[in-house]
């Protein structure tokens, strides 16, 4: 297994846990690999008849008279056995690739699935171009493995069996002599297979680091540029380019000494052939017929060989980027559903914190100690200095983490006892980082749900007032987006998201610094949009411009984890503390 933010092996999966995992996905399709192998070994059969019909040929020709009739049935014989061949491989070829195309998309679907259940605490951790390796490249690697290697394995190794059937049958003192090479071609394929393995784990490993890399800084190229980091940052590549380069030059390498030791035992075996079988033919002991398919059995004995040993890579390969898929899906996300929790249909909005105890590290608590309460319809603002953690209090209201001690109620249910999708179907979230995917408006604000009517859009935007600026563009809300919402203005965006929390009919609303870094004409459209939205549901705000946060119903104070006050906005600023300090910073200059 891998801690797959390193890259560093914790335990490693055997070759047969591997195996066993990797036939857990063919079983469903068995009956396709039955027929494939069918067709194979009809395919073998053809193709092992080949080379014994070019001898029967070559002996007519050279023992006259020529029997011009059996020579034609022979040719005829040989042509059909090779066409025959070619059609049922063809036939096995079409079945696998569709199977293994199927299997692939299984594991394919089945990994992106596993990793939507995974905890944000779990995507915090890990790179996201490690993800996209594993989810799109290793799930593919997989796909030669099902397509090439299963079937073809069993073709080589019954390939292997019928040659040296045949080579028994037509002389067995010639047999023996390529039976006494055999246990070399084992030794160097065992080597052979040790070494690869290890040179693929590494390619794999530098790999996702190299596309981890790429996807964090093509995301973060403007800020890159801003800062004049681009030699910085082309020579941090370039030392894992060429890390990549030289593990993928090892493994080059094992494959480049395996392959020419081949060839060296195939030649050696050839002109021990040539070698003991003309001194049968001169002897007259063996026709030159006999020595010729002899020939061709050899160099059809070495082939699959070689093909086993090309297939060792891809199963290799197919074993590294396995481990790396089994360490996705045998990560567990840490906050779960409780084996009673339940589907909450109605949410009033009631929200209370009780005793709230809450770290991400050991031994350094983000909150102390928290108990407030929030009334069904209240609109609550949480403010203070950064670290001071309001933003971990909307994010342990949805369940993004679990606290160690305490209590969190909804309508008086402990939260834990809530399914966390009926939890989070109750609850919008209005983010500073506004996310948008690639597509139009419209598929941004509906999520791509087909219930939400286009009518339920355009009145969620007219209340949100991001209608102002969506009917002047060109396609209104079919207007395309690019990646990231980046053909958008921040406020922009943010009014879409707005729109996309309320059509979405939340009992509680969540925004977080959602009005910072805006322009004040957008502010003003947002403070309006915030007016009313406030008459929805529950609103739970954080925000350090204080002047969005003066209509609320009620003020939270923290520092470094606790509550010092709280209370209206008139009211925190009568007890002249820390909100009053806030305040006076704030707005002295005015």
């Amino acid at each position: 297994m891998y801690d797959i933010d390193t890259d560093k092996r914790l335990h490693n999966y055997s070759d047969k846990q591997i195996l066993k995992r990797l036939a857990s996905y063919a079983i469903p399709y068995t009956r396709y690999f039955v027929l494939t192998f069918v067709l194979m070994v009809i395919s073998v059969l053809f193709a092992l008849a080949e080379p014994y019909l070019i001898g029967v040929s070559i002996d007519i020709l050279t023992e006259p008279p020529v029997d011009v009739r059996f020579l034609t049935i022979v040719l005829i014989a040989f042509a059909g056995s090779i066409l025959l061949s070619a059609f049922f491989e063809y036939m096995q070829t079409m079945i696998l690739q569709k199977t293994g195309q199927q299997i692939v998309y299984n594991m394919r679907e089945e990994v992106f699935t596993h990793v939507e259940t995974q905890d944000i605490d779990y995507f915090n951790k890990i790179p996201t171009g490690k993800l996209v390796t594993r989810v799109a490249n290793d799930t593919n690697t997989l796909n030669e493995m099902y397509t090439n290697v299963i079937v073809n394995v069993f073709r080589n190794l019954l390939m292997i069996v019928g040659i040296l059937s045949a080579m028994f049958i037509l002389n067995a003192e010639l047999a023996l002599l390529i039976l006494a090479i055999t246990p070399f071609i084992i030794i160097f394929s065992f080597v052979f297979r040790r070494f690869s393995r290890k040179a693929y784990r590494t390619v794999r490993a530098n790999m996702s680091r190299v596309n981890g890399f790429l996807a964090e800084h093509l995301s973060g190229m403007k800020v890159v540029q801003i800062f004049n980091k681009e030699e910085e940052k082309h020579e941090e590549f370039d030392v894992k380019n060429k890390e990549l380069r030289r593990s993928e030059l090892r493994e080059l390498l094992v494959f480049a000494i395996y392959r020419p030791t081949m060839y060296m035992l195939f030649m050696v075996s050839t002109v021990l052939i040539f070698l003991y079988g003309g001194r049968q033919v001169i002897a007259g002991t063996l026709t030159v017929g006999v020595l010729v398919s002899f020939y061709n059995y050899l160099r059809r004995f070495f082939e699959p060989i070689q093909q086993l040993a090309e297939q060792f890579n891809i199963v290799q390969s197919a074993f590294a980027s396995s481990e790396r898929i089994f360490a996705i899906l045998d990560a567990h996300p840490e906050v779960l559903d409780e084996p009673d929790a339940m589907k909450i249909d109605e949410v009033r909005g009631d929200i209370e914190f009780k005793n709230v105890w809450f770290r991400y590290v050991e031994d350094e608590w983000v909150l102390k100690d928290v108990s407030f309460k929030v009334n069904a319809k209240e609109s609550v603002a949480f403010v203070g200095a950064t670290g001071a953690g309001k933003t971990t209090i909307l994010s342990l209201l949805t369940r993004d983490y679990d606290i160690q001690s305490g209590q969190i109620l909804l309508d008086g249910i402990d939260i834990t006892k809530i399914k966390i999708s009926s939890l989070r179907s109750h609850v919008g979230q209005m983010l500073q980082d506004v996310f948008m995917f690639s597509g139009t408006i419209k598929s941004n604000i509906t999520l791509r749900d087909e219930d939400i009517t286009d009518e339920e859009v355009v009145e969620a935007c007219k209340y949100v007032n991001a209608d102002k600026f969506i009917n002047k563009l060109p396609k209104k809300y079919d207007e395309p987006v690019r990646e990231r919402g980046n053909n958008y203005s921040a406020g922009q965006r943010q009014l879409i998201s707005f729109a996309r929390t309320l059509v979405h009919k939340p009992n509680i609303m969540i925004l977080d610094e959602a009005t910072a870094n805006i322009d004040t004409e957008t502010e003003e459209l947002i403070q309006e949009s915030l007016k009313k939205m406030m008459n929805i549901g529950t609103m739970l705000i954080v925000a350090h411009r204080l002047s969005t946060i003066q209509h609320v119903d009620k003020i939270i104070v923290l520092q470094q984890g606790e509550i010092l006050e709280q209370g209206s906005h008139q009211e925190l600023l009568q007890q002249k503390g820390h909100y009053y300090y806030l305040y006076k910073l704030q707005y002295e200059d005015q």
